[in-house]
């Protein structure tokens, strides 16, 4: 495990390391989970293995450091990512992010350019998503104030979550939970799609192929962004079809 300071706090972010070959590979996982669970079985399967990869976890998430004085937005998470991956010496990294870190990854890529290459983005949030009070997700954590959530509705997403991704959730700050859920539902100016089209690096997104087509792909094709769907899975891609996932971002990072 290593770590480095990303606040003026001296707040720690931490990552599992996977030795390899430059240029380095990036693990973002998603709200309220942590990299080491969701991405270790992709990073070393043989189409993916070899790189050196960081399976990192966002601030206030898994095994790093959960300040309750942070603020949680997306650009507050790409920053302190930032700092973190600069700390170790990664230069233009390639991302693999999922859901909520596909969308700070994308903040990331626009605020830090010489940190990223290239970005595969695993079903990411790419839009302002309204709150829904009857979600386990982003949009019902949201659908609360911070003083709610805190005095007992982190109990009802708990139980709405189910057993699989409260394993993870649970390792959250619930300060840090619920503004990142907040902020990831307000989305940022321009949208993430927006800064996501104006990127000029080489782009994919995954998406599960049982979701129909991603609004807005034709947009995303003509700007250059690879859209492909991946059979045999929900939003959990790199989980529910490891060998779908390795071999479409093995394609991804090939081009």
């Amino acid at each position: 495990m290593r770590n480095a300071a990303v606040t003026p706090e001296g707040d720690r972010i931490r990552w599992v390391e996977l030795p390899g070959q430059e240029p380095s590979r990036v693990y973002v996982h998603g709200l309220g989970a942590t990299s080491p669970a969701y991405f270790t079985e992709v990073a070393v399967h043989p189409l993916l293995a070899g790189r050196r990869s960081l399976l990192i976890d966002l601030l206030g998430h898994g095994i790093s450091d959960r300040p309750t004085g942070f603020d949680y937005t997306l650009e507050s998470h790409a920053d302190a990512l930032a700092a973190a991956l600069t700390s170790a010496g990664v230069a233009d990294a390639e991302l693999i992010a999922h859901s909520m870190g596909g969308s700070v990854a994308v903040v990331l890529a626009t605020r830090h350019p010489q940190l990223v290459s290239r970005l595969v983005l695993v079903d990411a949030n790419l839009d302002p998503i309204p709150p829904s009070p009857a979600s386990a997700g982003s949009s019902g954590i949201a659908a609360y104030s911070e003083q709610e959530f805190l005095a007992g509705g982190w109990e009802d997403i708990r139980d709405r979550a189910g057993s699989h991704w409260w394993s993870t959730m649970r390792l959250a700050g619930r300060e840090a939970l619920h503004r990142s859920a907040v902020h990831l539902t307000r989305g940022t100016v321009p949208t993430m799609r927006e800064l996501l089209l104006d990127l000029r690096i080489p782009r994919t997104h995954l998406l599960p192929e049982a979701d129909g087509p991603l609004p807005g792909a034709d947009a995303l094709t003509e700007a250059g962004v690879a859209v492909v769907p991946i059979p045999d899975c929900g939003h959990n891609i790199m989980l529910d079809n490891p060998e779908g996932f390795a071999s479409a971002t093995a394609a991804a990072l090939a081009d």
